[in-house]
C-alpha cells in the first residue's frame, strides 16, 4: 500500500501499539479459542443490523451475550465519557473479550467544499478520542454517481479530500477504508457514473498516497461489481480495513437489486460468500468481519433478537472457511 503496509505503520507509532491484531492482558490472549483459527474478528455493528442500543457498556454486554469479537466505537458516546468510566469500559472489555471495530468517518467529503472544510475542522477531536481509546480503523464510503462531477473531475477531487481526511487520521495512529459502491442500480442514478469496482479503488488509493489508507471490501458490492476472489487475493491483508458480509435476495436480477434490500451472510446462496470469506481469510486479514444487510425484517427484531440471528448468519459463514 503505496510502499508502506498497516503493520508496518503502526510499528512506528506507538499510540497506536494497543491496536495489533493480538492484545495481551496479564499474559492472556485477549482472542477467543474460537475466532484464533480465522484472525477476524466477528463485528457488532449496531447501526446496520437496526440496533437501538448505543451505550458502549450495554453494545458491548450484547457482543459478549452473543459471541461478537468486536464492536463499532460510537464516538460520541465514548468521548461524552469520564477518564475513569472509559477506563472502567476498557477493562471490561479485555475480560469480555471484546476488541474494537471500525468507526464511520464523519467527514462529508464529496459534495459542498463549506461542508467538507467544517468536517475536516472536527475530525483532529474526533481522531484523538478514537486514539484514546485505542481505536486505529476509520471507514467511509464511495458514491458511485454524480450529477455535478464528470469521473476525472470526481476523481481529483475525492483524491484530494480523502487525502486530507487520511493525514489527519494518520496523526493519531489511524487508518481510513475505502468501500466502493457496486450495486447497479446506484451506478447509474446520477449524470455521471463513478468508480465502482475494486481496480479504480486501487487507483483512487495509490492517488491519495498517504499510506494509511486501505479497502472497506462489502461481499455484495465485489459481487456486483463482478469483482473475483483472485482480485482480493491480490491484496495483503494489511491493505483491509474492514469487511462487510452481506447476501442477495433470491428472484432479483443481478442488474435489478437494490441496495437496501439485502439478506443476512450465508442466508440465501445468491452471492458466493464462501469465495468472498475464503479469499479475505488467505491475504491475512485481522480485522472487523461485519453484516450490513439493511434488512427490514431484521430492523424489527428486538435488540437482542437482531443480534442472536446475526451473529449465527457470521458464525454460519465463518464456518465456510477452509
Amino acid at each position: 500500500m503505496n510502499g508502506i503496509h498497516r503493520r508496518q505503520f503502526l510499528s512506528q507509532s506507538t499510540r497506536s501499539a494497543a491496536t495489533l491484531s493480538v492484545i495481551f492482558s496479564g499474559g492472556r490472549s485477549l482472542l477467543s479459542v474460537e475466532r484464533e483459527p480465522y484472525q477476524m474478528t466477528i463485528d457488532l455493528t449496531p447501526g446496520a443490523i437496526g440496533v437501538e442500543a448505543r451505550h458502549p457498556a450495554r453494545l458491548n454486554a450484547l457482543a459478549a451475550k452473543h459471541g461478537f469479537t468486536s464492536v463499532a466505537p460510537n464516538v460520541s458516546a465514548l468521548a461524552a465519557m469520564s477518564d475513569a468510566e472509559r477506563s472502567q469500559l476498557l477493562d471490561r472489555m479485555k475480560d469480555q473479550g471484546l476488541r474494537w471495530g471500525s468507526a464511520g468517518c464523519p467527514v462529508r467529503f464529496s459534495g459542498d467544499q463549506a461542508i467538507f472544510d467544517t468536517g475536516l475542522k472536527q475530525l483532529p477531536q474526533y481522531a484523538k478520542a478514537l486514539q484514546k481509546i485505542g481505536a486505529s480503523r476509520v471507514n467511509t464510503w464511495i458514491p458511485p454517481s454524480s450529477d455535478s462531477f464528470t469521473y476525472r473531475h470526481n476523481f481529483a477531487l475525492q483524491a484530494g479530500r480523502l487525502r486530507e481526511i487520511a493525514k489527519v487520521l494518520r496523526d493519531q495512529g489511524q487508518w481510513l477504508g475505502l468501500e466502493y459502491i457496486g450495486t447497479h442500480t446506484l451506478l447509474i442514478r446520477g449524470k455521471y457514473p463513478f468508480l465502482h469496482t475494486m481496480s479504480e479503488t486501487k487507483e483512487l488509493i495509490a492517488e491519495i498516497g498517504t499510506g494509511n489508507v486501505g479497502f472497506v471490501l462489502d461481499s455484495w458490492h465485489w459481487w456486483q461489481a463482478g469483482d473475483t476472489a483472485e482480485q482480493i487475493l491480490t491484496l495483503q491483508g494489511d491493505e483491509i480495513i474492514a469487511v462487510d458480509l452481506n447476501d442477495a435476495p433470491r428472484g432479483v436480477e443481478k442488474r435489478a437489486q437494490l441496495d437496501h434490500q439485502r439478506e443476512l451472510p450465508a442466508s440465501t446462496g445468491v452471492i458466493d460468500v464462501k469465495a468472498f470469506l475464503n479469499a479475505v481469510h488467505q491475504t491475512g486479514f485481522d480485522g472487523p468481519v461485519r453484516a450490513e444487510p439493511f434488512n427490514a425484517f431484521l430492523r424489527k427484531m428486538d435488540d437482542d433478537d437482531a443480534c442472536a440471528a446475526t451473529a449465527a448468519a457470521l458464525k454460519k459463514a465463518f464456518a465456510l472457511i477452509d
